[in-house]
Formats: structure tokens, sequence, C-alpha cells
């Protein structure tokens, strides 16, 4: 039966192969054409600093090997990252002339677990011997197979230069420092606060079709903004999804064939030129070979329990009697039929434990004896028995096992052999209710017995629901017509006679692999930005699931945000400005009393607003207007302010200063670790910024 449990991850596999296969076809492609270029062996360059295609696709291939589930395009991203960041800290290296030495190198290896932990390399006071460790270098460079050697010295250069990167990185944070004016101002900002009255219109009183806000406004404000709205070049298109699906006609076929199992069916043996009949599956007593005469998922044995049965026919599936049949039933693609052939009793358990270690007791940071654990794990399993209700309060209160503490210290579905032997066999050996106390190599547990499960073992014929080679022939047919008809009329109406549904997709970025909606698709961005894919162009692409057609909608190339998601951004910030224009009108009045009046609002009342969190209490993120608060004398009114939730005008009720206090060593202390933990990052992002890269992942 658990073959029901593996078929969504078949179905997955087939996809993998199919998509690894597709890739394999692209890269011999990419391989035969010299390149990711015609004329170019190289993936970019940082500051002049070639990255050969060979290398970088050897480090590609090793990251995918090594990194599980990581797709190529993730590890082409990754491997040209770390290129990046060592070629432009390499440079600031070598400008510094930072190295280390031999001893140094020697003492960075031996901070190596592999090195500091291995009875090779330690004396007999049980620590690391140089010596020894030199030795063993020695005996590789002596070797007669130097490919040892040539590895070894890979490592060595690979530990040298990490240690000179750490190096250069120390130095920086060492130069990081904070004085005791910037340990007073934290000390301030996050202890001064303000009280004050205002009055506010929100932008939202404004219906927005009241105001409207172009294009060429977005793009003049985004230009006047080029840094905050700076981005990489994108791409938008608009697609069609053809999917490979069966018809009903396939469908009815597969009813036809899945009822063949359960009813069985007369077939002609051309041995014996006669017609045989083959048993209903009601029948069969050789369970295993007729589902794998007849199933494309083969017999599994396992026995499972009711929660690992496909949810929706858990009841009807778990509940079969000995021979009984099921189906046909549809799960994640397939029809199935089911078979109950034996059911065990008590095959797995729920028990909930407390752990009461003690110190030298297996993976224990206790510092208790271990008769103090045994007095106080007798004294739980009192209360235990006194309350069983209580027991998973008391095992979160007390337990010394963090994979169980604040579950109520629960496991479920422990299966026999699972626990070690003397809990496993309490809970196996124990009626459901029982609690009881024994002593494993981790310590004292008291242990409560919560239920018992059954589990059953059951056959499944699973045949795969797929569409006919008609299904297929026509799919491909509209595809293909879809694709012819979209270079010359329009898309949108082309597809709504054909019954299918135009799909937008934008902001997508050279080096993105997935396409909003369509999930990994490397193909298709590698098309968009194609030097001779222009905007209407339009493309077919076979996919595992079916054909995409898509047309290029639009091509951003002037290192802004693109407009479609500007819109969203930088069109509300242009509204609510010609909003604010609007709400001015109407706050009329010298005091927030008669602007309250004039604009039908209420004069409202925020008390203590610290400086170093612009937070209006039930209005949000108000920077301006917390800044005017705080250098408004008291009393005084302000001038009408743009917020970013609506114009406000405030009155000054007071400003409360950060008390006094002698030293500021906290603040110092926590503001210098924050500004050490960035300065490595803000430091090679500065480099990065600076650095000429040519960048050509876009041709993958």
């Amino acid at each position: 039966m658990a073959v029901l449990s593996k078929i969504r991850q078949r179905s997955f596999v087939l996809i993998v192969i199919i998509a690894l296969a597709l890739f394999s076809f692209v890269l011999a492609d990419v391989i035969q054409s010299g390149g990711f270029g015609s004329n170019s062996n190289n993936v970019g360059s940082v500051n002049g600093t070639d990255i050969s295609s060979i290398e970088f696709m050897q480090k590609v291939a090793q990251v995918e090997k090594q990194g599980q589930n990581t797709s190529n395009t993730q590890a082409i991203n990754s491997v040209w990252e770390q290129h990046v960041r060592s070629i432009i800290i390499g440079d600031e290296i070598e400008k510094l002339g930072l190295g280390i030495a031999g001893d140094q190198l020697v003492k960075v290896i031996k901070e190596n677990p592999y090195f500091a932990q291995n009875p090779q390399f330690l004396n007999a006071a049980g620590t690391f011997d140089e010596n020894k460790f030199r030795e063993f270098v020695k005996s590789i460079k002596n070797d007669p197979n130097q490919d040892r050697w040539r590895e070894w010295q890979n490592f060595e250069a690979e530990v040298e230069k990490t240690a000179i990167e750490q190096l250069y990185y120390n130095l920086i944070k060492g130069g990081v420092y904070t004085t005791k004016a910037e340990g007073k101002f934290k000390h301030m900002v996050e202890n001064k606060k303000a009280n004050f009255e205002y009055v506010t219109v929100p932008y939202s009183s404004i219906n927005d079709e009241e105001v409207k806000v172009s294009d060429d406004e977005i793009i003049a404000y985004m230009k006047k903004n080029a840094k905050k709205y700076k981005s990489d070049n994108t791409r938008s298109i608009e697609y069609v999804l053809i999917e490979n699906k069966p018809s009903d006609e396939d469908e009815k076929a597969m009813v036809g064939a899945i009822n063949s199992v359960l009813y069985g069916k007369v077939v002609y043996n051309e041995k014996t030129q006669q017609n045989d009949t083959l048993p209903a599956f009601k029948d069969v007593t050789d369970v295993a070979s007729f589902v794998n005469a007849n199933s494309d998922i083969k017999f599994d044995s396992t026995y499972l329990a009711k929660s690992q049965l496909p949810v929706e026919y858990q009841e009807q599936l778990f509940n079969l009697s000995k021979d009984e049949v099921f189906g046909p039933y549809t799960y994640s693609g397939f029809q199935c039929v089911s078979k109950m052939i034996d059911k065990k009793a008590n095959a797995s358990a729920k028990a909930s434990h407390i752990l009461i270690s003690y110190e030298g007791a297996e993976r224990s940071s206790a510092t208790r004896t271990k008769d103090e654990a045994q007095k106080l794990a007798n004294e739980l399993l009192a209360k235990a028995k006194a309350n069983p209700v209580g027991f998973g309060l008391l095992a979160d209160e007390n337990t010394d096992d963090p994979g169980s503490k604040g579950k109520g210290g629960e496991y479920d579905n422990i299966m026999p052999g699972q626990m070690v032997p003397k809990f496993n066999d309490f809970v196996f050996d124990s009626p459901v209710g029982a609690i009881g106390l024994v002593e494993t190599e981790f310590g004292f547990h008291v242990i409560k017995v919560a239920d018992k499960y059954s589990s059953v073992l059951i056959g499944t014929v699973a045949q795969k629901i797929e569409p006919s080679s008609k299904t297929i022939d026509a799919v491909y047919t509209t595809a293909s017509k879809l694709e012819a008809d979209a270079t010359t009329k329009n898309f949108e109406e082309i597809a709504k006679a054909a019954n299918l549904t135009v799909v937008p997709a934008g902001n997508i970025k050279a080096f993105d692999e997935f396409v909003s909606g369509l999930g990994a698709q490397r193909e298709v961005v590698r098309w968009t930005f194609n030097e001779d894919t222009n905007v209407g162009s339009v493309k077919r692409f076979e996919t595992p699931q079916g054909y995409i057609v898509a047309k290029l909608k639009e091509k951003n190339d002037t290192g802004l945000l693109p407009l479609e998601y500007a819109r969203e951004n930088v069109g509300v910030i242009l509204r609510n400005e010609k909003k604010a224009d609007l709400i001015k009108k109407k706050m009329t009045g010298a005091t927030l009393e008669e602007v309250a009046k004039a604009t039908g609002s209420s004069v409202l009342t925020a008390n203590d607003v610290i400086l170093g969190n612009v937070l209006i209490p039930n209005v949000g993120q108000e920077p301006k207007v917390v800044g005017t608060a705080f250098a408004l004398a008291t009393g005084k009114t302000s001038k009408l302010i743009d917020g970013n939730s609506g114009v406000f005008i405030i009155r000054a009720k007071s400003v409360i200063e950060a008390p006094a206090v002698n030293a500021y060593t906290s603040q110092i202390t926590q503001e210098m670790q924050t500004q050490q933990n960035n300065a490595q990052m803000r430091a090679y992002e500065a480099l990065k910024d600076k650095a000429t890269i040519k960048d050509n992942r876009f041709q993958f």
C-alpha cells in the first residue's frame, strides 16, 4: 500500500528526468557552439579578470552535485556570485599585501575538527601534534601517486584563501569604532519622548478615480529618483499554457482499463490460440504478481498506518475487510483499485515522555547527579499517575528532551525498534494509558502510552491517467496554430477562440529561473533576452506539462523599475501627492479644533512617541509628523504636513528628555556590534558597485 504514498513522488521524478534530459540537450548545444556566446569562452569578467566558461561549468556541476534540490540556474547564480566576490576581494587583498605564513596555515588547518580531533594527529596527552601533522603532509608529498599531493595542494590553497579573506574582513571590522557621542545619541533616540495632539485626513478619503497619474509622470519621477528606483533590465510577456491532459475520451478509456482489473477480462492467448479469462482483483490470491502485471507502480509490501493512507480515502481503505476491494478511485493522476491483504494490531504507537537527564548521560548538558535525577523522576512519576490528564503540561515544564519539549513530550507513529530498547519495550509491552519509569543511556524517562495503531498491507493497481496519442497530436496542432496566428493576429482574441486564457508575466530578469504561473522555465527567460527576440515576437515551448506559447510584450532596458510595477509603487506616491493638494484645500483654520470642524475630523492625542521609533498609535509610521513634533515648541501648531497615510496638522504638548545616565557602555557596545556585523557586507557592496562587471549569464 506504500505504493499510494509513492505516486506523487513518482510523478515528480518523471518530470525531473524529462527536465534533466532537456537540459542535457541544451548544454550539449552550448558546448558544441564553443561556449556561452559564439565568440566567447568566458562567462564574464570582473575588473578585467575573465571568468573561464570551462572552470565555471565545472564548479556549477559540483554545486549541483553537492546541493540537494539545487537547480542548474541556482547553481549558476551561486557560482557567479562566488567568482565575483573572490575577484573583488582578491584585488583588495593584493593591494594591501595580505598573506599568511606556513606556520599560520598549519594553525588554521588544525582548527578544522577533522584534524583537531583525529587520533592520527594527537599526542599522548590527546592534543594536536604539529610534528605528526607535518609527517602526514610529507608522506602525501612523497607518495608515488601524485594525485593525492595535487588534491592536498588544492585544499591548502583554498584554506589559505579563506583565511586571508577572513583576515581582510577582520581588519575592516577592527576599523569600526563607536564613540561616546554615538552612544549618547543612541540613548537619546531610544528614550526621548513627545506628546502631541493632531488632526489627520487620510488619503483614502479621496477615491483614486478623482486623481489621475500618467505613465509619463511616473517615468519622470523615477528618473528624478533614479538611484531609488534602479532595476536590472526586465522583460514582460503574455503566454498561453496548453496542457497535455487527458480528454474525456481518454478518461473513459482509462475507466474501461481499470474496470477490467476490477471485474476481470477475456484476452486472446496467441500461444494456445484460445481465449483466456483473467480473474477479477477480488478473486486473485497472488496479489503481488497481479499488481506487478497490471499496475504502473510495482507492488510494495510495506505495512502502513492509517495516517499514511491518502487523506480523502483513509476511512474506506483502512476499514476494508480481508480480501475486500475498493475502487476505482482517482489519486494524484492515477486510476486506482486497492485490495486489503493483511492487518496488524499494535504496529505503531503514540507515547509521551518526560526525560530527566543527569551529568554524564548521553547528549546531556544537565548538571544534576544521577541520584538527583532519579529522585526527581520518581516525584514526576507520582504526579503523572495522580493526574494523567496533565501529563503534557508536566512534560513541557520538566523534560530535558528538546525534540518533544513544547509538544507535551509527545512522539507519534513510533515504529517498533525506533526508540532505544528499554523505551521501546515499555511502549509496546504496556497497554494504552500505562504510565511508568524506565532508565536509558539518556537518563530517566517517565512514559505515558497514549495510543496504539494498527497497520495495513494493501495491494494497489495504479494506472497513470495519460493523454492518448490522438490527444497529444491535437494539443500539438493547437499550439502550433496558435503560435503561427499570434504573429499576425490579436493574441487575446485567438486564444479566446481556442478556449484558452492569456496570462501576463512581468518583471522577468535575465538571470531568473522562474516565470510567474509557470514555475522553472529558464528556456523562456533566455528567449526573452535574445538579441533577435523583439517586442511582438512569438515562440512555442514544449514542457512536460504541455506547450507554452509566449509573446514578448515589453522590453525594459532603462535601468529603472518596470512601468507595470512602478504604477503600483510610484503611482501611489504621485496619487497621494495630488490627493494631498485636494485635502489641504479642505483643512482650513488656524487651530486644530477649526481644522477638525472644517473636515469633520477629531482632535486626537499621541502620547510617549519615541524619537527612534516614528510610530503613531493606530496610524502607523509617520517620520515627518513625529520629527515635527520633536522640533515644535510647546503649545505651537504646525503647518500642514504631507504624511505617509494622510495630511496632518499637529500641536505640541511636551517633549520629555531622555533620563541622564553616567555612562553609555551598553549603547556603545550594542551599536559597535551592529556596525561591525554590517561592515563586511557594506564594504563588499561598495566595492561591487565600483567594479566593472561584464555578465554573460543571460546566455545560459
